[in-house]
């Protein structure tokens, strides 16, 4: 399980670096021949919406197969720059939805089981600016949990359970890593991420490692003010 969860972000990150390449290579030649303005040193308010691409993998890498499954994702962002042109940092704020889906049998009966959980997610980011039109970016997140829906269907037998969370203590919360890229095309933003879990703060001065941790892909266009 190792394996397959390091295979499938080795793949999400390249294609994430190919699309950065590809963006990167078309925005320069635009460049290029055209006049530009300079924004890398001024700080812009965004607004971004989109969609995630999910699973978890079992930490322990014992025998579990879960398929990715799509979500929402919106909220906004704020670009600040730091160091000149070339460093600032972007802290977000985003509704997201994250979850997977698992098929099997059991006793005989196929069944069908789709995960959706809903978070408040907040990446810090620092950003590096190489150029007029692309942003680099990674750093922590934290995740705070909202909500949990389950949806079972097997054989003769379909369920729903929902539950929700409070998050009154804003300490208890996932702690991530995420990363990726910015394309800024005047006040249009493409945003692409990769991201998973690594630890989850108890609240209460303790951490732990969850054992089956969120991985996640997000595609975003947002609007920069």
């Amino acid at each position: 399980m190792y394996n397959l969860k390091s295979k499938t972000m080795k793949k999400g990150i390249l294609v994430i670096a190919l699309i950065t390449i590809a963006v990167t290579n078309a925005i320069a030649q635009n460049e290029s021949t055209s006049t530009t303005t300079h924004n890398r040193e001024k700080l812009f308010f965004g607004l971004k919406v989109g969609v995630n691409l999910s699973n978890v993998y079992d930490s322990e890498g014992q025998d579990f197969v879960a398929d990715s499954k799509f979500g929402l994702a919106a909220g906004g962002f704020i670009s600040i720059p730091v160091l000149g042109k070339y460093i600032g940092i972007q802290p977000e704020v985003l509704f997201s939805q994250k979850g997977f889906k698992s098929t099997g049998t059991f006793a005989g009966s196929t069944y069908e089981m789709t995960r959706t959980t809903d978070y408040i997610d907040i990446p810090l980011l620092v950003s590096f600016k190489p150029i007029e039109s692309i942003s680099l970016l990674f750093g922590p997140q934290f995740s705070y949990l909202l909500n949990q829906k389950d949806n079972f269907k097997g054989g003769t037998i379909s369920s729903t359970q929902q539950q929700d969370f409070s998050n009154d203590n804003f300490r208890k919360n996932t702690f991530c890593l995420t990363g990726g890229a910015d394309f800024n095309l005047d006040h249009l933003v493409i945003g692409v991420r990769a991201g998973w879990d690594v630890t989850n703060n108890n609240g209460d001065g303790t951490s732990t490692t969850p054992r089956y941790k969120n991985m996640w892909y997000q595609a975003t266009l947002g609007y920069r003010f």
